[in-house]
Order: structure tokens, then sequence, then C-alpha cells
């Protein structure tokens, strides 16, 4: 049975490198539909990406998570490649990655970027997705080799069943996440990572994105695992407040006094705090269960690849 393949290329001032990314994708999936979705480029990358075969459109709002939001929303296909415009992907790839996703009836396949030029990924990426990798994998419990890869095949029903709040870089994040919380079946294939072709350049700022990535991860940890989240803020206010709750106690019980009343106000205090704490991330565990269902009943409401 054949399917339809979408290849989704979001761009941003890609001209040096666009058509090659293009005209690569089209000899590796001769079938797929090529989308370029630009993101307000400044330089000739619309022109240059019509003229090499790609259909082209526009997101305004600025941001990578703005684009994927658009073009999951916009582009229908079984199955969607996504890689970046800027020529650093393997397409050769794809067809291995499509394959395997069908074959073993997955949602999503990574390719796990591999670099054998320095100029390809910067000492500070590098790093940085070792940490925000490591990271992940300890307030989840498990995760994917590279979740900074703007290389991913996915299935219909993981595109239409996520919801992207993401804005910007941050996007690779949310999608693992996504895949990690309603536990999809998902796969990683090794690829080459390509160095830049001159007159392209990364708009990805290792510090200043790399803070935006890390407080995605928190947030989507207190959204996905608010009793966690809020347990660990009640546990510190607990053990500081009975800290200094237990010694008035037992100086209470002996003498029958209280001698430090502002101590004692602030331990009373600090475990109304965890109390608060506590039944917050409670009360909030019980509604996120029920969007976690609802995501799920999105998900399982398109048929997988394995039939």
């Amino acid at each position: 049975m054949s399917r339809s393949v979408a290849v989704i290329l979001p761009c941003y001032n890609e001209e040096a490198a666009i058509a090659q990314t293009v005209v690569s994708f089209r000899a590796a999936l001769p079938e797929a539909a090529i989308y370029v979705y630009d993101n307000n480029s400044r330089d000739r990358t619309v022109e240059v990406a019509r003229e090499a075969g790609a259909i082209v459109r526009t997101e305004r709002m600025q941001g990578k998570g703005n684009v994927v939001r658009r073009m999951f929303a916009d582009i229908d296909a079984d199955i969607y490649v996504m890689a970046d415009g800027d020529a650093t992907y393997d397409a050769s790839s794809a067809p291995a990655m499509v394959a395997r996703l069908v074959e073993e009836g997955l949602d999503m396949v990574v390719g796990t970027r591999v670099h054998e030029e320095a100029e390809a990924y910067r000492r500070g990426h590098v790093l940085g997705n070792k940490v925000m990798t490591g990271f992940l994998a300890g307030l989840f419990g498990r995760t994917f080799t590279d979740i900074f890869s703007g290389y991913r095949v996915f299935s219909r029903r993981f595109v239409k069943s996520f919801p992207v709040l993401s804005a910007g870089f941050e996007i690779e994040t949310e999608i693992s996440v996504h895949a990690l919380e309603l536990k999809m079946p998902v796969g990683e294939i090794e690829t080459t990572y390509f160095a830049r072709p001159e007159g392209s350049v990364s708009k990805l700022s290792t510090y200043r994105d790399g803070l935006r990535i890390l407080r995605t991860i928190i947030t989507l940890y207190r959204i996905e695992r608010p009793l966690l989240f809020f347990g660990w803020i009640a546990a510190f206010f607990a053990v500081a407040g009975l800290g200094l709750g237990i010694p008035l106690v037992w100086e209470f019980i002996q003498t029958g006094k209280v001698p430090r009343l502002p101590t004692g106000v602030l331990a009373t205090g600090l475990m109304l705090l965890a109390s608060l704490n506590l039944f917050t991330g409670l009360i909030l565990d019980t509604v996120v269960h029920g969007r976690r269902e609802v995501r799920r009943l999105a998900y399982l409401a398109y048929p997988g690849l394995a039939r």
C-alpha cells in the first residue's frame, strides 16, 4: 500500500543552502512532496526554493516552534520528514528512516547526528546536548541519544496529536517529551551531520537558546510531573520547618514555654507552605492525568502505520 510522504523544511535566511537541501531530498525521496516554510527571510531564500522545485509557504511569527506548528497544521500526509533547510542533514538517510518507521510501526524516528568535521557541530553545542539529554533522562526516566536533532520522521498520528506550544528552538525538546509522555514507539538512526555551506550561518545561540531550552525542560517537568515537582518543593519546606520546629517543641515539652516565638511562627509558615505545595501537586496531577488521556485519545484517533 502506497503512503504519501511530505518533506518539510523550516528555514530562515538560507539562500546559500536551500537549493542544495531541496535537490538532495528530491533525489532521496522522489515521490515525496517537498515543502519549504520560510520564516521571514530577508535574502532570496523564497525565490531559490521555488526555482529548486519546492512548494513554498510562509510563517510570519518568528521562531522555529511557530513554523513547526504551522507545518503540522497545514500539511496532510501519512509520513512526515522534517529537516532544517541548511543542508547539514544527510538526505540519503531519509529512505532508511522512513522504511524503519513503516516496517516497525513507529511514530517517530530520530536522526542521531554523527559528525566528522569540527565545523559541523560546535563544542559548546555538543556539550550542551549531552548535559540536556542527561538532565531530561533524569527528569523523565528515559530519553533519546540526541534530543536536539532537527532531523526526524513522524507518523500522521504523532503530528496530528502534538499540541505545539514552543515558539523557538526548544521545539525539539517538546517533541521528545511528547513522545516520552505518551509512551509512543520510537527509534533512532545514526546519520551524518555536515558543516554548513559557505554563506549559511547558524541561528542558534549556545547560551541564550540553551537557557531557553533548560527553562522549557523544567516547565514541561512541572506540567507533566506536577506531583513530583511540587512534592520536592514541599519536602524542602517541610525539612526546613521541622528543622526549626522540633527544637521548639522539645523545649516546650520540657519547660512549657516557647521562648522564640518568631522562630515558631516561621516554622509554622514553612509547614503550611509544604502542605500547600503538596496539595497543589496532588490536584494538578489529577488534571494532568485527564489531559494525558485526552491526548492519548487524539493520538489513537488516527490509524498507525502497522496494518
